[in-house]
């Protein structure tokens, strides 16, 4: 009877020694894969300002500014503060870019976005993850268990050229979010000066208003004298009218551009009441030199950096289809097998005889994609064409660039020359004109048609003149933007017209139109 009762407990102690030691295989198979997957995927961890290293180094060298991450509240209170504190005092072309590089909520989206392309990037880098699968099933007197633990065995071989490959995919996104700076930086900027040429010339036409008020008052005072005729009374009159239509135009279109200019910013509530000076910045005193930007554009331009990254990525992935494009699922792995059965046999004493039954089997596990209607042909050759494609756009981006780049110096180079020709011969003979106009207008030697003809011509030439101004600092962003990227807009070239749209195209009967010469 002892021998019968200590052999269960002999059978039992025998099974949990063999469930330890099939727990030991399975950890000690597990662990395998993890020592030989922690090598080959390194340590590659998020960085300290999520991938922003390459946008803070354009924004302090090539802006002159910084860029804030707002992830946290911290930041978003200090972010607030700052662009208060440039709000307070009138806006100047680089605070109002500032600005907008820590208000602005789309570039904060684009931070986002690059933050999930480095925990992508991260996530590339780790070794496969072991998959581990546990069934059981039974009976009335059957028992059945089944575990097993696997890896892609593809993926880790081939875990030391996915590295590269996802990290020049993350290079090309970081470049792109420096586009995407450089980009709001510029718009920035020209909208800034299109807004305060639009207050410049809603100014300027208010002093004329104002000039051609008095002369119109003037004229009904000599008609009720009898010393101008009704004629020269209702052109006089007819001036003043246009002139006040088309200062109503341009208080519209002032209040549009500032609007546009508030929407870069990313200001709302009290923070549209900022000021803007009153009046372009005066031309600079020496000109950006043209020789060697050609070649400081293709070594510094967001969008090639970008280029070049992706045909990287692009030219690893090729290699890598190369290599796995005829098997690309392997899939090994450790598993075990555990069955226990009873069966019951009638006696010749009339009870049953019941029969125990226990097996356990262990091995390994291969699973393998076979190619039989593609032995990679497809994968290898959509991977070439699309390098070859990569390849192609660089390219593309190459030669735009350097077209762009001299584009963009004649347009500022001509600019300038077109308002130092204002500024320098249009209005100060338009100012003479109109001076001896008067005199003679005095001496009644002319008419009033003649000096309504020559102040006319004097608005216009000094509307031209201001957008002239404008055009110049707009072609100064857009020299800067083609060298170092973000967004090159030589088809917008100038903007809308505050004041020569006004005054010379409106449609209709306008004030220019009706000046000969206009």
């Amino acid at each position: 009877r002892n021998s019968r009762m200590t052999s269960p407990q002999t059978r039992g102690s025998g099974a949990c020694r063999g469930a330890e030691a099939s727990l030991g295989r399975r950890a000690r198979a597990a662990a395998l894969l993890a020592a030989v997957g922690v090598p080959l995927g390194g340590c590659v961890g998020f960085s300290a300002d999520g991938g922003l290293g390459p946008a803070h180094g354009y924004a302090a060298l090539g802006l002159r500014k910084d860029i804030v991450k707002v992830s946290d509240e911290t930041a978003a209170v200090g972010a607030a503060a700052r662009a208060e504190q440039l709000l307070r005092r009138p806006l100047t072309p680089d605070s109002a870019v500032q600005v907008a590089l820590l208000k602005n909520r789309a570039l904060q989206a684009s931070f986002n976005d690059l933050g999930v392309s480095e925990a992508e990037f991260v996530q590339a880098t780790l070794p496969p993850v072991p998959r581990i699968s546990l069934s059981r099933t039974g009976g009335d007197f059957t028992l059945e268990v089944e575990r097993s633990v696997a890896a892609s065995l593809i993926e880790l071989l081939t875990l030391p050229v996915r590295i590269p490959i996802a990290q020049n995919r993350f290079r090309a996104e970081q470049y792109r979010a420096v586009g995407q700076v450089l980009r709001l930086a510029g718009e920035a900027r020209r909208q800034f000066y299109r807004t305060v040429s639009a207050n410049q010339s809603v100014a300027y036409l208010e002093q004329a208003l104002a000039s051609a008020g008095s002369a119109s008052t003037l004229a009904t005072q000599l008609g009720e004298t009898g010393a101008l005729n009704k004629l020269e009374q209702a052109r006089e009159h007819a001036f003043y009218s246009e002139l006040g239509a088309q200062l109503a135009k341009a208080r519209v279109l002032q209040r549009v551009e500032r609007e546009k200019l508030i929407r870069l910013l990313g200001l709302w509530g009290r923070e549209i009441d900022f000021k803007l000076p009153n009046g372009l910045p005066a031309l600079p005193g020496r000109l950006v030199s043209g020789t060697r930007i050609e070649a400081e554009a293709i070594k510094k331009r967001a969008d090639i950096q970008t280029a070049r990254f992706e045909l990287q990525s692009l030219a690893g992935q090729y290699g890598l289809n190369q290599v796995s494009g005829f098997i690309n699922v392997l899939d090994v792995g450790y598993s075990d097998r555990y069955e226990r059965s009873k069966a019951f046999e009638p006696n010749e004493q009339g009870g049953f005889n019941v029969t125990r039954e226990k097996s356990f089997g262990r091995g390994y596990s291969v699973d393998l994609v076979i190619p039989i209607y593609d032995f990679g042909t497809t994968v290898v050759r959509g991977a070439r064409e699309a390098y070859l494609g990569a390849a192609h756009r660089l390219a593309e981006k190459a030669v735009n660039a350097r077209s762009e780049v001299r584009e963009a110096y004649q347009r500022y180079r001509g600019q300038y020359d077109i308002t130092r020709h204002y500024q320098g011969s249009v209005l100060p003979l338009r100012k003479t004109i109109q001076d001896q106009a008067l005199l003679q207008y005095s001496g009644m030697l002319i008419d009033v048609t003649t000096l309504i003809i020559d102040a006319r011509s004097r608005i216009l030439s000094n509307i031209q003149a201001i957008e002239a101004q404008r055009d110049f600092w707009i072609a100064a962003t857009d020299l800067r933007a083609a060298v170092i990227g973000g967004g090159f807009a030589g088809e917008g070239f100038g903007g809308e017209s505050a004041g020569v749209e006004a005054v010379a195209g409106g449609g209709g009967e306008t004030l220019a139109s009706a000046t000969p010469g206009g």
